[in-house]
C-alpha cells in the first residue's frame, strides 16, 4: 500500500496539492492555456518558483510541445488544459505521443463531480476518449487522491515502454481542502515491465548472429527511448554487423559510421531496404515491424530468421513472427548481447559476414541518394535541406512536420548524435514541428534548434510562434515552400494521372511567411535562389534573440527518392519515376 512522508502532511486546497505534486515529479516546464474547470490550478502555480508555465496559443501546441521537450531531454513533458474543447484538443498530440512512444503526462480541469454525466458546460469525457491513446488514464474526484495520482502517472509514463499518461482532475477535487502526502511508495500491482532479458534466449541469440552470413540491425525507436545508442554502437563494432535506423531512430547510430547503411523503409536507403530485405537474420532492436519498413508484410524478408527484441511484450510478433523472442529494456538487451557474442567468439565462433558486405557496399555505392535539378532552374528542396543541415552542423536538434519535407530532412542530414531528430513517425501528425521545436528549445535552451516545416503543415500550428516570440524561445524555422501539400500532390502525380484535386495551397504566396513572422514579432527571411541559400542560413543562425522564419520558394514537383509504393513489395522500390534498381548490374548475394 502506499504511505505518505508524515512530514509532508499540510492542509492544503486540492489545486495547491496538485501544483506540490507536480513539483515533487521533477516538473519544471508545463506547457498550457487556462480555462474554466483548470483555473484553481493556475492560482498556486503563479507563486510556483519551480515551474514555468508556457502560455501556447493552442492546446494542440501544448500537447507538442510537450513532444519535443519529453524527445529533446528523455525526461517527461507536461502540458495542460481545461475540459471539454481544451481537452479534446490535447487528442492529436496525445495520439501521437502513444504512437511515437513519448513520456507524457497530460493535465486537464474537469466539470465538478457532480456535473459528471449531465453534459454540463464544457464537459467532455476525455477519460474514456483517450483511453485507447494513453498508456494509462485517471479522473480524480477526491483530492486526497491527487499526490499519489501524480506520482503514479509520472511512474507509468517514463518507465517500460514510454508513452502518454491523463490525468483529469475534477474542478470541486481541486478546491476542497485536503491533506498533502505525497508517496513515498507505488502500489501498482498489475504493472511490472519486464527489464531484464532472458538469458537463454539472449545465448541463441549471440548463436543465431554468429552462424549467419547476411544479418542486419534493425533499429527502431526504442534504442532511443531506451537511451542504448552506446551499447549499439558496441555491439554494432563487435560482429561486424551492418545497421539499419528507422525514420524514429535516425541518430541512434551516426550516419557517417561505415557500418551505417541508412534509412530502410518506404523513403529508405535502397542499401538499407534491400539489405532487410535479401538477409538471412534481423535483429530487431526496439522496433515494431510497422507497414512504411515492411511494404507488403507477406513479401518481406522472405528468408530471414528474426530475433525481436522489445520492452513490450504486445510488439513482439504482431506484425511478423519472432523466432527468438526478446523481451526486455534494449539497453539491458544489448549489454547482454554483447557479452554473448563476445563469449561466442572466444569459443572460436565468429560470423563471416565478408560476401555480405562486398554484396552491401555495391548497392551503396551504385544507388547512394540523390536528387536531379528542376529543368526551370528552380530551387531544389534537397538542396536547401542538405546546405542547412551543413551549416546548422550535427549538434543542432532538427524538428519536422509530416510529408515531403520531413522524407528529405531524414535523408539528407547527417545525423551524428541522438536526440538531434524529432519528428512525427506513426500518428504522422502534420502541424509538429513549429510547438515541437518550441517545446525542444525550452527543454535545450543552449542548442540550435531547427523546424523544418512544409507549407501545408506550417500553416496548422503557425500561432506559437507568438508563443516563441512572447516567452523569448529563438527556434528557427525554415518553410520547405512549394505551394502544395507535396506529398499528396506527389501521389497524385503517380497514381491519380496528375490529376491535382485539392493540393494546390496557392503560388501567389498567401500569406507571405517573411510579413507573417514579421507580424507575430519575429525575423522573417525570403530565398529563392541557390546562389542565396547559404547566405540566407547564415543571416538566420545570427539572430539569437527572438525566432527566425525563413521561406524557401522551391520546385513543386520535386518528388522523394527512393520510394517503395504503398501495399507493395519492397523488392519494387523505385529510384526515380518508373526506375527500379538495376539488379543484374550487380552480383547477388
Amino acid at each position: 500500500m502506499v504511505q505518505g512522508h508524515s512530514d509532508d502532511a499540510e492542509t492544503m486546497t486540492g489545486a495547491a496539492s496538485l501544483i506540490r505534486s507536480l513539483e515533487r515529479a521533477g516538473v519544471d516546464t508545463v506547457f498550457g492555456i487556462p480555462g474554466g474547470a483548470i483555473l484553481p490550478a493556475y492560482d498556486p502555480m503563479f507563486d510556483s518558483e519551480q515551474i514555468r508555465h508556457v502560455l501556447v496559443r493552442h492546446e494542440q501546441g501544448a500537447g507538442h510541445a510537450a513532444e519535443g521537450y519529453a524527445l529533446a531531454t528523455g525526461r517527461v513533458g507536461v502540458c495542460m488544459a481545461t475540459s471539454g474543447p481544451g481537452a479534446t484538443n490535447l487528442v492529436t498530440p496525445i495520439a501521437d505521443a502513444h504512437m511515437d512512444s513519448v513520456p507524457m503526462v497530460a493535465v486537464t480541469g474537469q466539470v465538478a463531480s457532480a456535473a459528471i454525466g449531465t453534459d454540463a458546460f464544457q464537459e467532455a469525457d476525455i477519460r474514456g476518449i483517450t483511453m485507447p491513446i494513453t498508456k494509462h488514464n485517471y479522473l480524480v474526484t477526491d483530492p486526497a487522491e491527487i499526490p499519489r495520482t501524480i506520482a503514479e502517472a509520472f511512474h507509468i509514463a517514463s518507465t517500460g515502454r514510454p508513452g502518454p499518461v491523463l490525468v483529469d482532475v475534477a474542478k470541486d477535487a481541486m478546491q476542497m481542502q485536503t491533506t498533502f502526502a505525497w508517496p513515498d511508495a507505488l502500489d501498482l500491482p498489475g504493472y511490472h515491465p519486464t527489464t531484464k532479458p532472458h538469458g537463454k534466449q539472449i545465448r541463441e541469440a549471440a548463436r543465431l548472429i554468429t552462424a549467419s552470413r547476411r544479418p542486419v540491425l534493425y533499429v527502431g525507436g526504442g534504442v532511443l527511448r531506451a537511451r542504448a545508442w552506446t551499447e549499439l554502437r558496441q555491439l554494432a563494432e563487435l560482429a561486424g554487423i551492418p545497421v539499419v535506423t528507422t525514420l524514429t531512430a535516425r541518430g541512434a547510430f551516426p550516419d557517417s559510421h561505415p557500418l551505417h547503411l541508412g534509412m530502410p523503409g518506404m523513403h529508405g536507403t535502397v542499401a538499407a531496404v534491400t539489405s532487410l530485405q535479401k538477409s538471412d537474420l534481423i535483429i530487431a532492436l526496439g522496433a515494431r515491424f510497422d507497414d512504411r519498413v515492411t511494404g507488403k508484410l507477406s513479401s518481406f524478408a522472405p528468408g530471414a530468421t528474426v530475433i525481436h527484441a522489445d520492452i513490450d511484450p504486445a510488439e513482439i510478433s504482431k506484425n511478423r513472427t519472432a523466432d527468438v523472442p526478446i523481451v526486455g529494456d534494449c539497453k539491458e538487451v544489448i549489454s547482454e548481447l554483447i557479452s554473448a557474442v563476445q563469449a561466442e567468439h572466444a569459443a572460436g565462433r565468429q560470423g563471416d559476414y565478408a560476401g555480405w558486405w562486398s554484396q552491401l557496399n555495391q548497392w551503396r555505392d551504385r544507388y547512394p541518394l540523390g536528387y536531379t535539378a528542376s529543368e526551370g532552374g528552380e530551387l531544389a528542396p534537397q538542396y536547401v535541406i542538405e546546405r542547412l543541415g551543413k551549416i546548422a552542423g550535427p549538434e543542432a536538434l532538427y524538428v519536422a512536420g509530416v510529408g515531403q519535407h520531413q522524407m528529405w530532412a531524414s535523408q539528407f542530414i547527417g545525423y551524428e548524435n541522438p536526440g538531434t531528430w524529432l519528428n512525427s513517425g506513426g500518428l504522422g501528425t502534420m502541424g509538429f514541428a513549429v510547438p515541437a521545436a518550441m517545446g525542444a528549445q525550452v527543454g535545450k535552451p543552449d542548442s540550435t534548434v531547427w523546424a523544418i516545416d512544409g507549407d501545408g503543415c506550417f500553416q496548422m500550428t503557425n500561432q506559437e510562434l507568438a508563443t516563441c516570440a512572447i516567452e523569448g524561445i529563438p527556434i528557427k524555422v525554415a518553410v520547405i515552400n512549394n505551394a502544395s501539400l507535396g506529398m499528396v500532390r506527389q501521389w497524385q502525380t503517380l497514381f491519380y494521372n496528375e490529376r491535382y484535386s485539392n493540393t494546390d495551397l496557392h503560388s501567389q504566396r498567401i500569406p507571405d511567411f517573411a510579413k507573417l513572422a514579421e507580424a507575430y514579432g519575429c525575423v522573417g527571411l525570403r530565398c529563392d535562389k541557390a546562389d542565396d541559400v547559404d547566405a540566407t542560413i547564415e543571416k538566420a543562425m545570427s539572430v539569437d534573440d527572438r525566432p527566425v522564419v525563413v521561406d524557401f520558394g522551391v520546385h513543386r514537383d520535386a518528388m522523394v527518392w527512393p520510394m517503395v509504393a504503398a501495399g507493395t513489395s519492397n523488392d519494387e522500390i523505385q529510384i526515380a519515376k518508373g526506375m527500379a534498381p538495376d539488379w543484374d548490374r550487380s552480383d547477388e548475394a
